[in-house]
């Protein structure tokens, strides 16, 4: 009974880490031929087996899943799992996964950690989905993993030749179309593999290559930041309606805020978690004294993104078996990254406080009830400027492995693999603004559904101009330029040895161990430029110079009552003229400087061991084991004064090391209803940039204050987490199965931003530098259900849902620190990126020739980030819930042709953020496209 089981578990794990080929070693050609997916119900059934028979707590989706989802990448194909999440939608995508609310995501190839450039993770979108085999979403961790992570580890998999019988062919391809891009783009792909028997044993080669290009329009609109301004009855020094200045900002005080003779002292302080009170008749110390105020925004503005963007890809893969008892595999992955942006940006201030009776409302001020914060008003001489950038970016990424696996006997096995891998990434950033000086503007902080309105007014004592024709390019004068570029590397060297052995008695029937030895490296550059116009510059029309000028149409869809076209400087122009514009400017063709490089050196050593037994009646099993890792990193942090035209370098280096345990044990209450707990333990390491060891000094305005400065932490610990899993899952049929799972992660040492007083020269100043002092813990809920009903109508049958459901509870302590850089206490917030709760239903048709899938996504509101301290008033910024809506179909024409059609965003979603409090604080609305695609694959 036990060896039964065993065997049924070495299946499903090796099908889950090593592709079909290891189910071939352990059961024959034969079984090789049972694990073809070739459907939606296969395919699900096939996650399922998988989830089932592995000791950690793990969601799959495999090829056909991915296949039949209308996914580009990684990132979208994975919103569907239970548990994780997706967040930063623009350019067309999706960005990020979390896994239960946690960003720390350990991402591998075929069992390799790989990275992006300088980056300890990799960019995940850059992965396509016509690559994959499968993706496996591991949420606890054996001491055979690594143990970095504390979200979880992704593993994508990718085609091997053993994978299939003999030859296999498959090309496909996709026209997107791009709604708000008005753009139809190709995404096509195509794999070649073939194997042969010779006198030497069988080979099989496997070449998979991918491209894609996206055009994409990402459009935003927002209000500005929360200021106190005075009210009509202003005190001393003030005028009515006239901004109240804070005191602190991060780089220490505002003049104005300290100058008695200037405005008078004014002390509120920006960055409180709910900002200022907003009751009416609340009050602040000005000059002194308590002078009521008023809230409202002090800016406007909207952003048009539009780009085109393309991903290479490719994978080669060579299997060798010389006999039955030993294979070598050569393995490399390439993908590529280019992007080229154009964003133009359409800014006013409207914070004056001048006199606007002559504006059509007579300047008149209307407030949310019940409170003191401005719903609307009119502004006259709002300052306002536009800016017009463009950015490059490209990224190179090559991983290399060779590998081998022996039988050295019937109960001992060895496998151990090398190999190496380059990313490169590098981005050039290029802007000029132009300002004018608007005769009015009316805005609407909130017209409705968390939209602002508003609208320039022409003067009606000039003939001659428009000032509310804001194409008009001949009413903006030139401005500042802006010319950054970064660059960035890193490199790794990584062995692999692990062994496994089978005992033949006992209770304990596996032990594995291994040792993993990793020497990464990484860099990065940077240069930073930007002047004020010259004189003879600054008041040049934007007109005056031919192509200079870009002027856009269309924008935000009609969807609320702003501006849809304004003049801004064209990108493109200035990406193309940029030796020419940097002359004017009076700024060089600067060069590269090298900012920090590491060498990072990781060992880690494991040993586990799997047990099976019987308690009450019942089959007990599950792993345990412990693995110890360490790591010295030797860093050289460089320093450049612009003043003096000279560097300076400074070296540091930091060792730590841990030993994790690791727990996973089974209950099978029954053939088909199995109990699950896991505790392990994972961890985190800084970023290579928050090492930093230079401190950067900013002197105090005055003698009254304290200087600021600025620095990372070469002292920084792992972030560690103790991660406890409890889990009950009901298997009802071969392609059915609910299940629901409890889990807590208790993390220490979280990154947080502390300050404290230093002298410096004789001077003092408040040292704001990452330290490891936040705690957090999460707690949550999993509920999972995957079900294709039995003995259905004929029109129904191949009817199915998938469903899953995650409720999260967060809490972080974090240090709160005053104006002196004195602690005062601790507080408690929300994690970052924790939704309370997020749920997905797919509704599948598999029948015949026919496949559908029609899929809803839905998360809550959640804490993204926080504002600049310097004028954040309240600070938390929360994105809103966010829901996607996704369709797809699939038709065999043949047995060869399969053709599709999928959609996703169906609903035309708005996306937006806020400040703590939607009804009056809202903040960021944008939309990004729908897509329709039509594509067909052949394969033979």
């Amino acid at each position: 009974m036990f060896k039964q089981r065993l065997l049924s578990s070495s299946i499903a794990m090796a099908t889950a880490v090593g592709g079909v080929q290891a189910v071939a070693q352990v059961q024959g050609e034969q079984a090789l031929e049972e694990v073809v997916v070739t459907g939606v119900r296969a395919s699900l059934e096939k996650g399922l087996d998988i989830k089932r028979d592995s000791y950690q707590v793990v969601d799959s989706i495999v090829a056909e899943d991915i296949g039949k989802f209308p996914d580009n990448n990684v990132v979208e194909a994975l919103q569907r799992v239970s548990g994780v999440q997706v967040t930063d939608r623009g350019a067309g995508e999706v960005n990020t996964v979390s896994i239960r609310g946690l960003t720390d995501v350990t991402t591998t190839i075929n069992g390799r950690q790989i990275f992006t450039s300088s980056g300890r993770a990799v960019a995940l979108a850059d992965v396509p989905a016509s690559l994959l085999k499968g993706v496996n979403v591991y949420k606890t961790r054996s001491a055979s993993q690594l143990e970095s992570g504390i979200a979880g580890q992704i593993d994508i998999r990718t085609q091997r030749p053993f994978d299939f019988d003999g030859s296999k062919v498959v090309v496909a391809g996709r026209g997107i179309y791009q709604e708000q891009a008005d753009s139809t783009d190709p995404n096509l792909s195509g794999l070649f593999s073939n194997r042969w028997e010779t006198s030497a044993g069988e080979f099989g080669a496997l070449v998979n290559v991918s491209y894609a290009e996206t055009n994409y329009r990402d459009q935003n609109v927002a209000p500005g930041a929360i200021i106190p301004f005075a009210t009509e009855d202003a005190p001393a020094n003030l005028n009515p309606y006239q901004p109240i200045r804070s005191v602190y900002t991060a780089n220490g005080p505002e003049p104005w805020a300290v100058d008695p003779e200037y405005w008078g002292v004014q002390n509120w302080t920006p960055g409180l978690e709910a900002g200022l009170p907003n009751q009416p008749g609340s009050t602040v110390t000005v000059g002194g004294e308590e002078a009521e105020y008023m809230l409202s925004r002090d800016a406007i503005f909207e952003n048009d993104l539009t780009g085109t963007r393309e991903r290479p890809a490719a994978n080669i893969s060579l299997q060798w078996a010389p006999n039955e008892r030993s294979e070598y595999l050569f393995e490399a992955f390439y993908n590529g990254y280019r992007n080229e942006s154009f964003n133009t940006l359409n800014f006013s201030y409207v914070d004056f406080w001048g006199d606007a009776s002559g504006l059509p409302n007579g300047g008149e001020f209307d407030y949310y009830e019940g409170t003191n914060v401005v719903k609307s008003r009119e502004v006259a001489e709002a300052y306002g400027f536009t800016s017009g950038d463009l950015t490059k970016s490209e990224t190179d990424s090559f991983v290399y492995a060779l590998g081998g696996n022996w039988d050295i006997t019937d109960n001992f096995r060895l496998e151990s693999e090398v190999y190496y891998q380059k990313s490169e990434y590098e981005d050039s950033f290029i802007a000029m603004q132009a300002f004018r000086s608007a005769y009015g503007v009316g805005v609407d902080f909130n017209s409705g559904n968390g939209m602002p309105s508003w609208v320039y007014y022409d003067n009606p004592e000039t003939t001659d101009v428009d000032e509310s024709d804001l194409t008009d390019a001949s009413q903006w004068t030139t401005s500042n330029f802006y010319d950054n570029g970064a660059s960035s590397e890193g490199d790794a060297l990584t062995f692999d040895l692990d062994g496994e052995l089978d005992l033949n008695e006992g209770a304990i029937h596996t032990l594995r161990f291994g040792l993993r030895h990793d020497v990464r490296g990484a860099s990065e550059a940077s240069r930073d430029q930007n002047n004020e116009a010259p004189e003879n510059y600054r008041e040049m029309p934007l007109d005056s110079i031919d192509g200079l000028a870009s002027v856009g149409s269309g924008f935000f869809d009609g969807r609320a009552d702003i501006p849809t076209a304004w003049a801004s400087t064209d990108g493109y122009y200035l990406s193309a003229n940029a030796d020419e514009i940097r002359e004017i400017y009076g700024l060089p063709t600067e060069s590269m400087r090298k900012t920090f490089e590491v060498e990072e050196a990781t060992t880690s050593v494991y040993a586990e061991a799997d047990f099976d037994t019987e308690l009450a009646g019942k089959v007990v099993d599950g792993q345990f084991g412990l693995r110890y890792v360490t790591a010295d990193t030797d860093m050289d942090f460089y320093d450049f004064d612009e003043d003096t035209d000279t560097g300076s370098k400074s070296s540091a280096s930091a060792s730590s090391s841990k030993l994790l345990p690791s727990l996973v044990t089974r209950l099978h209450i029954t053939d088909d209803l199995i109990a699950r707990f896991a505790y392990t333990e994972t961890l985190r390491r800084p970023n290579f940039d928050q090492l930093n060891a230079f401190t950067y000094y900013q002197a105090a305005v005055t003698d009254t204050e304290l200087g600021t400065a600025t620095s990372g932490n070469p002292e920084l610990e792992p972030v560690e987490s103790q991660n406890y899993d409890l889990s009950l899952e009901w298997y009802f049929s071969d392609s059915s199965a609910l299940y629901g799972t409890l889990f807590r992660r208790d993390v220490d040492g979280f990154v947080h931003d502390s300050a404290r007083v230093v002298d410096y020269e004789g001077d003092t100043y408040v040292l704001t530098q990452p330290a490891n002092t936040s705690n957090g813990v999460l707690e949550g809920l999993e509920l999972g259900l995957t079900y294709f009903p039995d003995n259905l109508p004929e029109m129904l049958d191949g009817f199915g849902i998938q469903a899953s459901y995650t409720a999260l509870d967060s809490e972080q302590e974090i240090p709160v620190y005053d104006g002196q850089g004195e602690k005062t206490g601790m507080t408690d917030t929300p994690m970052f990126g924790v939704s309370d709760s997020s749920y997905s239903v797919v509704f599948a048709y598999d029948k015949n020739k026919l496949d559908m899938r029609l899929s809803y996504v839905w998360r809550d509101d959640f804490l993204y980030d926080y504002e600049a301290r310097s004028f954040a008033n309240p600070l938390g910024i929360y994105n809103d819930a966010e829901t996607s809506v996704d369709f797809q179909a699939s038709y065999d024409v043949t047995d060869n042709l399969l053709v599709t059609f999928d959609a996703t965003n169906l609903t035309d979603e708005e996306y937006q953020n806020y400040y703590e409090n939607q009804d009056i604080y809202n903040l960021n609305t944008a939309i990004y496209s729908r897509t329709f695609a039509l594509g067909a694959r052949y394969s033979f």
